[in-house]
């Protein structure tokens, strides 16, 4: 079988023979691969004429088809599983590969839909008074770069390493380019056939190589984004290419790191954090035979505790069942090839310089699977009895199943010695010492990407050492390669342009779509509680009518909510406060400002479900008199969960309220159901 690529709208084979890639288990043949004619300029030229078609969805409407996507996908997962075998993967690994990744697509779908603007752009942050008088302001839009995602993945992940970074990309509305490793490439294969399959994803949006870059990279200019993930060595190289650095391309490198997990000097053996140390090392020893970026390679532990820290990984890894992870029983698979057991075999040679074997175990069983042809390596424990004077633990990587256990005599040297790892993607803290969790943070926080605490009361719950998650920043500085994966929200803004725009606020409302101080508002006949959710504009607004407070109003208020705060109840206490007399409750005031902006016949608005932003801005004394401004700051259509629910959109009003001085006294933005009039849409 020879993989093919996706390229300009159709399926393309190589007519070379290519690489042979062999099953992990067994060395037998599963495909060839080459990418031997393509034309990688086209490749270029042709997602950024297809961006053009993405850019057009709202980021919304791209959140629901990587939604609709991950459904598509989640109901053929066994086929996957049935060819991940192949890499060597455990039904636990490709899990982690599969129905992760699958998962990332969902968490996004869901963040960008709560988080982000429902437009073809975003609106970031707040917006800026620049001029005295507000007639000139500034605000931040995010729009998508109008070139092309090009991912290159490793071949440890082929399907999460691939979600992973196309759900972010497709979401701001660039098309993608996903080059995964060869080793693995048959995976990623099957699912971008599916995808492309599916139709769901607009033609364009993503083209798949099989097997060399070729000189894709050349043709990269500075609307494309370049993202990868492999070693520090191959990154650097790819990051320092004529067209990168000339063109100001965007390179985001994720890169194999000597990640540490620590046990803290109270976390002593018999201790629930001990048992969690011991059993999390030899996990990420064994899961995915030890081949993830983010994997334990420096196990770092109070010197006093050494001996019973080889002990016990010892009894753990004795445990460990290496063989074919389709028989039953088998714990860890091999690894994704030989040439990588020989990498790992040579690394584990330069680590012995400064380090010794503490555990290994050579004569293994296997539960199947082949010695001679497969790619199988036992797990390997070293100990550096002196690592702040010695140099490989810190420098050197074995990609596998390869722990290095490094002792330490106080906090001051643990942190040093977490540091000589020069940056890392991730770091394990096992304590229940607050002031040892204090220190470490600030210690080495900025020479990771991600610091992940376990003690006895997360122990049920926690994620993991090992596991990225879309919702949090994956990444790091120094020798992790300085770059930001996942991350929520965070990693679509990597794939869009922020732009500042100073306008006045007529104007700065047109181009984003959402009212902004200052703005022009529309007064009509019709109060905004009777229109609709497609007849409301946005600056359509409604003037009340006034209500004076009286002493009577705060008592009552009181009463009813009990809420006696002094201000509210008892006049003599006010001297040294900021208020002249007994002052109405906030939370009162923007009750009756309700009262008088709400329509009360029944109508298109079917609930107010939030209130946003919320600001008192002055404080309100009995005979001040108030009346509200309401104005429809913005929209959002609303997916509905059952086929019998009402449609609906999401419309925020900006509420003011003001006194009889024409002074703003409260400001929030309600949020509200509102019918639509197309109640046969499918969204």
């Amino acid at each position: 079988m020879k993989l093919k690529s996706y390229a300009y709208g159709e399926w393309f084979e190589s007519k070379d023979e290519g690489q042979h890639l062999l099953n992990a288990v067994s060395g037998d043949f599963v495909a060839s691969i080459s990418s031997n004619g393509l034309d990688f300029k086209a490749m270029l030229d042709y997602g950024r004429q297809q961006s053009k078609s993405l850019r057009q969805y709202t980021i919304h409407e791209r959140a629901r088809m990587l939604k609709e996507l991950a459904f598509y996908l989640i109901n053929r997962k066994e086929k996957y599983y049935e060819l991940s075998k192949a890499t060597g993967a455990t039904k636990t690994d490709s899990w982690i590969d599969i129905e992760g990744g699958i998962g990332t697509l969902f968490t996004y779908a869901s963040k960008i839909r709560r988080e982000m603007t429902d437009n073809v752009f975003h609106i970031d942050g707040n917006y800026e008074a620049i001029s005295k008088n507000g007639t000139f302001i500034g605000h931040h839009i995010c729009t998508p770069l109008q070139g092309v995602a090009v991912h290159i993945n490793a071949f440890n992940f082929p399907i999460w390493g691939m979600l992973e970074k196309i759900a972010p990309s497709i979401a701001a509305g660039m098309t993608a380019i996903v080059k995964p490793a060869s080793l693995t490439a048959y995976l990623t294969e099957l699912m971008v056939k599916d995808i492309i399959e599916s139709k769901i994803l607009p033609e364009g949006s993503l083209q798949l190589i099989s097997g060399s870059v070729g000189d894709l990279l050349d043709h990269v200019d500075h609307q494309d984004v370049v993202t990868f993930t492999g070693s520090a060595y191959t990154g650097r190289k790819l990051k320092s290419m004529p067209s990168i650095i000339n063109n100001s391309v965007r390179f985001n490198m994720e890169a194999d790191s000597l990640n540490f997990s620590i046990l803290s000097d109270s976390s002593s053996p018999g201790t629930e954090e001990y048992d969690l140390f011991i059993k999390e090392v030899t996990r990420e020893m064994t899961v995915k035979s030890g081949q993830k970026c983010t994997a334990i390679r420096r196990v770092i532990v109070p010197e006093k505790y050494v001996e019973d820290v080889v002990k016990s990984l010892k009894s753990r890894l004795d445990k460990n069942v290496i063989g074919d992870p389709s028989v039953e029983g088998t714990r860890m698979g091999p690894l994704a090839g030989k040439a990588q057991v020989e990498d790992v075999r040579a690394a584990i040679e330069k680590l012995k310089e400064d380090a010794s074997v503490v555990y290994s175990d050579d004569n293994y069983k296997l539960n199947g699977g082949s010695k001679e042809n497969g790619a199988f390596l036992n797990p390997t424990v070293l100990l550096c009895e002196d690592p702040l004077n010695k140099v490989a633990p810190h420098s050197i990587e074995a990609f596998g199943p390869v722990s290095t256990i490094l002792p330490y005599r106080n906090t001051e040297e643990a942190i040093e010695l977490i540091k000589k790892g020069e940056g890392s993607l991730v770091g394990s803290i096992f304590t229940d010492d607050t002031q040892f969790a204090k220190e470490i943070t600030f210690g080495t926080a900025s020479y990771h990407g991600r610091l992940h605490f376990v003690n006895k009361h997360s122990a049920k719950e926690n994620t993991g050492h090992g596991s990225p998650l879309p919702h949090m920043v994956h990444g790091g500085p120094g020798r992790a390669g300085g770059g930001e994966e996942l991350g929520g929200i965070r990693s679509v803004l990597h794939y869009m342009q922020r732009t500042a725009i100073q306008a006045n606020p007529d104007l700065m409302t047109a181009i984003t779509e959402e009212f902004q101080p200052g703005s022009s508002r529309i007064e009509d006949l019709r109060h905004p509680f009777t229109k609709h959710f497609e007849e409301l504009v946005i600056g359509d607004s409604y003037t009340s009518g006034k209500r004076t407070i009286t002493e009577g109003d705060i008592v009552n208020f009181a009463n009813l909510s009990w809420d006696h705060f002094y201000a509210h109840t008892d006049v003599t206490s006010l001297a040294g406060t900021i208020f002249e007399q007994r002052v109405a409750h906030g939370y009162f005031i923007i009750s009756a400002a309700a009262g008088l902006f709400v329509e009360r016949k029944k109508g298109p608005v079917l609930a107010n479900y939030g209130l946003d932003d919320l600001r008192f801005t002055m404080p309100v004394y009995a005979g001040d008199t108030i009346y509200t401004i309401l104005t429809c700051k913005s929209k959002q259509i609303k997916e509905r969960r059952t086929d019998d629910e009402v449609i609906t959109g999401v419309v925020k009003f900006q509420v003011e309220v003001f006194n009889q001085r024409e002074e703003l006294i409260a400001l929030g933005t309600i949020l509200t159901l509102v019918k639509r009039l197309d109640q046969s849409a499918k969204i």
